[in-house]
């Protein structure tokens, strides 16, 4: 077995960089014919991940939309939906939010080790809950979700997560849609935050595919070597 899973990392963001604005709408950076695309990756994948601030902030079901998907996973012997990831230092998260009640596949809370008995007691029933350590550590988290038989892992979010990933190390592959358009507000949340990179000047992450889907483009990068190859969008 792996010592961890294929780790992609997929992201919105608009021309200057931002995953949102400063409003509490959730700002729309994609369109149908992309999120179309997403869905299909998460399709293939084991499993989706997100910060518990994404949690809060946009209420995500993380399901799989297509009922073809579904039905294609289901006749894999797999469950019609990924299993839900998250990471949180105090698990301030509502167990009726839409991550813990939609969908039938498993959720798993990494949760900071003084939190561990308190997210336990609050999560009853909706998720198991994995000490993850004091801080969490991604690398652990990667290698707890590997022992439970997730070969490759979605990473969608937010900024805290990605940047903890990628400085880690541990992304082999980064999906990165480009809005057209400014959100202009230094208050509105990035792609990633301060930390020290793999990738620099000197070296240089490598693109492996370009593509416009409709009026937003896809930046594909290989980060590892690790890296497959396969499509961004599936063959249905």
């Amino acid at each position: 077995m792996a010592e961890r899973p294929y780790i992609l990392l997929s992201c919105g963001i608009s021309i200057d960089g931002y995953l949102d604005d400063a409003t509490a709408e959730r700002l729309l950076l994609s369109n149908e014919a992309d999120f179309d695309r997403v869905d299909a990756v998460r399709a293939r994948c084991d499993a989706i991940l997100v910060g518990a601030g994404t949690i809060r902030q946009d209420n995500p079901r993380l399901l799989i939309r297509s009922a073809e998907r579904r039905a294609a996973r289901i006749a894999r012997g797999e469950s019609p939906d990924p299993v839900k990831v998250t990471v949180t230092g105090r698990c301030d998260l509502d167990p009726e939010a839409s991550f813990f009640t939609a969908g039938e596949a498993g959720k798993l809370v990494y949760c900071a080790t003084p939190s561990v008995a308190e997210a336990r007691e609050r999560l009853d029933g909706r998720a198991t809950v994995v000490d993850g350590g004091d801080p969490v550590d991604v690398r652990l988290v990667a290698t707890d979700l590997a022992a439970r038989g997730v070969r490759r892992l979605m990473v969608e979010g937010g900024g805290h997560m990605h940047t903890q990933f990628l400085t880690a190390g541990l992304a082999d592959e980064l999906h990165l849609v480009v809005a057209p358009f400014f959100v202009g507000d230094s208050r509105a949340p990035r792609f990633v935050h301060d930390g020290r990179f793999p990738w620099g000047p000197g070296n240089r992450a490598g693109l492996a595919e370009i593509r416009q889907i409709g009026d937003v483009v896809l930046l594909r990068y290989a980060l590892s070597d690790r890296f497959d190859g396969q499509a961004a969008t599936p063959p249905e």
